[in-house]
């Protein structure tokens, strides 16, 4: 089932039409697929590039067999995909993802469970269900920790900090949304992340370690090669290699982890799928995430994951869109992605500048030198 090689000509399906299916369906094109779309809204990023636009909800069963009917493989570019749709196309079409890890990944508990049945460490944590969970959790776990909704969180949502006992009454409105996840604050010094891709025959290969910086919870920058000393790079990679092989990944899968000064590294996040913290790739890769990610998933050798160039990755928010636009003569070391959605929100993702230099401290600095983005840091947890 997984071995049967896809050829450009066929089709590739991809269900959600935001910005990294807009990538991926980019990838896929260059490389002689024809490219079909799965999303509520018609005209999305990924419906913008690709040759069929299928417009229907995720639970939709009819779109679904639709996009089955068109597409000789399926992917997906985010996790919260309805399992019952998923479980439709794993039996009836081909999804070399499966719909396992995605089943785990969708929920922070069962995640959790996952990573350490694997053998690696993750923040202390305990499940809570209920006011009286979350009060004996926090007694047994300590202040400060962290709530999070088990389903649905993302870029900070979903999330309370609970730094004194009176933050606990706002915490738990989170527990109205369903279970959640009491987790220890770990004191850490920075946010990395590996980018892992495996294909149907078994072949594996990891990207250079990214460090990530957080600012408002979202993703500000990606950093590469992270500032962290070689062995600890080494101890990044076979984790999310271990977790690969332990999951039988086919297709991709983002591993954030939390480094502490005393050189321990937790997995914080599984992402199973192309990832914002792999954008760098695209500009400062022998090989994209993208185009790994089609290779994979279409049983293709993978290709070179070597880091080019040193590179900073910088996420433009809705804020940011004049100012990047006002600022395009500046550019000249500088790849502008946008994504196509028509409405600058604030604090909404539409695009990202990736920064190529001798040495990140240079890619920084030009960055820094623009005067678009807060220079404050902030992390998340």
């Amino acid at each position: 089932m997984n071995k049967k090689t896809i050829i450009p000509g066929q089709t590739i399906g991809i269900i959600g039409g935001g910005q990294l299916g807009r990538m991926m369906a980019i990838s896929a094109k260059e490389m002689g697929f024809r490219v079909a779309v799965l999303d509520p809204v018609s005209d999305s990023p990924c419906g913008q590039v690709a040759d069929i636009e299928i417009t229907g909800e995720y639970n939709d069963i009819e779109a679904i067999k639709r996009l089955a009917d068109v597409s000789d493989v399926i992917t997906y570019e985010f996790e919260n995909i309805d399992a019952a749709a998923l479980e439709w196309l794993v039996e009836h079409s081909r999804v070399p993802q499966g719909s396992n890890l995605l089943a785990i990944t969708q929920d922070r508990a069962t995640e959790k469970k996952a990573v350490t049945d694997a053998g690696l460490p993750v923040a202390p944590y305990i499940e809570v269900r209920s006011s009286e969970e979350l009060r004996s959790g926090i007694d047994t776990i300590g202040l400060p920790c962290v709530l999070k909704t088990c389903r649905g969180g993302y870029d900070g949502k979903g999330q309370a900090v609970i730094r004194r006992k009176e933050d606990i009454e706002k915490a738990l409105l989170l527990l109205q949304s369903g279970p959640c996840v009491l987790e220890s604050w770990l004191s850490f010094e920075k946010e990395i992340s590996v980018i892992v891709t495996r294909n149907g025959l078994g072949d594996m290969s990891v990207f250079p370690v990214g460090e990530n910086i957080h600012v408002d919870n979202i993703l500000h920058q990606t950093i590469v090669p992270a500032r962290i000393s070689p062995h600890i790079a080494e101890k990044a990679i076979v984790y999310a290699e271990t977790l690969a092989k332990h999951f039988e990944l086919i297709g991709t899968l983002a591993v954030e982890m939390f480094l502490t000064k005393e050189g321990d590294i937790y997995i914080n996040e599984l992402a199973p799928r192309p990832h914002n913290s792999g954008h760098y790739t695209i500009n400062a890769c022998a090989t994209s995430q993208f185009q790994q990610h089609v290779r994979a998933i279409c049983n293709w050798p993978l290709g070179s994951t070597k880091l080019l160039t040193p590179a900073v990755m910088v996420n433009i928010l809705g804020e940011h869109m004049q100012p990047v636009i006002d600022n395009i003569p500046k550019f000249q070391n500088m790849h502008l992605h946008l994504y196509g959605k028509k409405e600058a929100k604030k604090k909404r993702k539409m695009g990202h500048v990736t920064v190529l230099a001798e040495t990140v401290e240079e890619a920084l600095q030009a960055i820094n030198a623009l005067h678009i983005w807060n220079e404050k840091e902030g992390g998340s947890q």
